[in-house]
């Protein structure tokens, strides 16, 4: 049984399958069947549409033409040796409208060959003109559909803001996102509150407290990490477009909250924003229990003691009571002692020659960016063309720059030395000790030898051989 497949993909907003369209099928039984696929660009001519075999993704001279080359390949083919059957992923391939599918039917029943769905079973029959008809008013709705994709993939092409309303701290503008200065300062007031104490819900009830502003956690994390609020716009795709209106949250303050949100990712959620830096990262050796900060004080005095408790100790005599301070000195001397061992003895990534890699695949790209309006200017791509290129080359560049925003920093054995240094821990405050611990340190086990007891410290550092 001779079986001759046909699509038309539109690559505004469809990804190219590959030659022998495996992708995006529901029934791949049904198109390995086929002997042999034509396929076209929804308005793509010269060397839009390729049999199998040939390039399955066109080049980027192919200019923008309403004709479907490929169909009328598949026409003359099937008069010189007609197929058993046409196989198609759905009716809208054949046409953008109604007129344009029933023109192509019917020159598929005029040379007498049936029309198959590739989601319809194997086993199953042929259309019918009756099956067809039925088809029609949802093929309406798809081509509706379809009106409406087109629209914002070409929004998403020229870099054009989703549909919806504006994000918080922004208003719609023609083309772009303006700054509300309404609102706008309370966002940026947010993200400085974060950058400084790295605390989500701190930073929400510093909103509450000052503006009067109730936002949720779910809502703040939202806010720090969407991209509208960088400068980028992202899509429903993933695809994220660089560099399209003002932001709110600059680049190198955005990779900063980055790596205190994996940094809080370890810790329960409560600690993650206690005000004591050692909350959440004590654990005893004894119970396994973590450790919880627990304040006390004497009647009528306003003196508050601070201690560590186990939280939910197992054994029969529970574990005791350490104070906070003194385990906290001896955090900072084993610090002090064993981080410039960890480092010198650690294996780290070449992070400078990384850096410069990933730097050059974005120089590489800008560059290609920066040829465009020559090519057009030349003819040698079009318009519609050259705008398809400009956004996939943009997304591209979003993509190494967050790769690029996320590799720790390079001069990682000079900040362990400063911070190996006494010195350095005096007058920091609890919200400071807490961002330079949660860096380096993953837990910190206390010991119990009988009435004595000392701490041990696992850095991120052991074996892993980089930062997190």
């Amino acid at each position: 049984m001779k079986i001759i497949a046909y699509s038309c993909v539109d690559l505004r907003f469809e990804t190219v399958p590959n030659a022998s369209l495996k992708v995006s099928l529901k029934d791949l039984a049904a198109w390995t069947t086929a002997t042999r696929v034509y396929q076209d660009y929804a308005g793509l001519d010269g060397q839009a549409g390729h049999p199998e075999g040939d390039r399955a993704v066109p080049a980027p001279g192919d200019r923008l033409q309403p004709d479907r080359p490929q169909w009328q390949q598949l026409l003359q083919d099937c008069q010189q040796d007609p197929p058993d059957a046409v196989l198609v992923r759905r009716l809208a391939d054949l046409g953008d409208s109604v007129t344009a599918v029933g023109d192509r039917l019917a020159s598929l029943t005029a040379l007498g060959i049936p029309l198959r769905l590739a989601d319809a079973p194997a086993d199953a029959p042929p259309l019918s003109q009756a099956d067809i008809l039925r088809q029609f008013q949802a093929l309406q709705a798809e081509q509706h559909r379809q009106r409406i994709q087109q629209g914002h993939a070409h929004n998403r092409i020229h870099a054009q803001p989703p549909p919806g309303k504006a994000p918080y701290g922004y208003r719609r503008g023609k083309d772009r996102y303006l700054l509300d200065r309404t609102t706008a300062p309370l966002v940026k007031d947010f993200f400085d509150h974060f950058l400084l104490y790295g605390s989500l819900r701190g930073s929400i009830r510093y909103l509450q407290q000052k503006y009067n502003k109730k936002i949720s956690s779910s809502t703040g994390k939202r806010w720090l990490t969407s991209p509208v609020y960088r400068g980028d716009l992202t899509y429903y795709t993933g695809e994220v477009v660089p560099d399209t209106h003002a932001a709110i949250l600059p680049r190198a303050e955005a990779a900063q909250v980055d790596r205190i949100l994996r940094r809080n990712r370890k810790l329960p959620p409560r600690a993650a924003s206690a005000p004591r830096s050692l909350s959440g990262l004590v654990v005893c050796g004894e119970c396994q229990s973590a450790l919880r900060v627990s304040s006390v004080s004497r009647p009528r005095q306003a003196q508050r003691y601070l201690y560590l408790r186990p939280a939910a100790c197992p054994r029969q005599r529970q574990c005791g009571a350490i104070a906070y301070d003194a385990v906290l000195q001896a955090t900072l001397e084993r610090i002090c002692a064993d981080l410039p061992r960890i480092v010198s003895g650690t294996p780290l990534p070449d992070v400078e020659q990384m850096q410069q890699a990933i730097a050059a695949q974005i120089a590489t790209r800008q560059d290609w960016l920066a040829q465009l309006p020559d090519l057009l200017q030349q003819g040698i791509l079009d318009t519609p063309t050259a705008d398809l290129r400009a956004y996939t080359l943009r997304t591209e560049l979003a993509r190494l720059q967050s790769q690029l925003d996320q590799l720790p920093p390079a001069n990682l054995r000079a900040i362990a030395q400063v911070i190996s240094l006494p010195q350095f821990w005096i007058d920091l405050s609890e919200s400071e000790r807490r961002a330079y611990f949660r860096e380096f340190l993953r837990q910190i086990v206390l010991e119990r030898e009988g009435g004595e007891w000392r701490v041990r410290l696992a850095f991120l550092l052991e074996g892993k051989g980089e930062m997190e």
